[in-house]
């Protein structure tokens, strides 16, 4: 049975290899729909900006194959914890058979507005309200 995942990714260092390596890879699952990247300030403050973006992935993976998926894809690129510099930060934000009737991950919530701009172009939910922003749009 297909099902659909929505799922966060962001990076502030060499952010396009990385964006680019996770985008790539996670469409490797299934059809995905990519949100277009934004540069975002680091929430705490202390280090580089951001790129997020957001995808739908439609795939007959399990929920805990593209978690694990997810995980081994930061250990690729070598992201350590805790640091400043993030090479890539991919999260699985909610999951279901209806974008109308979706699990949200309980440890993501609530969700950040670094989550919810880029999700909020892809996810037409009524929960997600369109917020004024001013973030830059890479072209990528």
């Amino acid at each position: 049975m297909v099902t659909i995942y929505a799922i966060a990714i962001a990076s502030n260092f060499n952010r396009l290899q990385y964006t680019q390596l996770a985008m790539r890879a996670i469409q490797q699952l299934g059809v995905c729909e990519f949100s277009p990247v934004y540069e975002i300030p680091c929430r705490d403050g202390i280090g580089a900006d951001y790129w997020n973006c957001a995808c739908l992935l439609e795939s007959d993976c399990s929920v805990s194959a593209i978690e694990q998926f997810l995980k081994d894809l930061e250990m690729q690129t070598g992201r350590k914890r805790p640091s400043h510099d993030i090479s890539l930060d991919v999260d699985l934000i909610a999951h279901g058979h209806d974008l109308q009737q979706m699990q949200f991950n309980p440890k993501k919530l609530p969700l950040a507005i670094d989550v919810v701009i880029p999700l909020a172009d892809i996810w037409n939910w009524q929960q997600f309200k369109k917020i004024e922003h001013d973030f830059l749009i890479i072209d990528m």
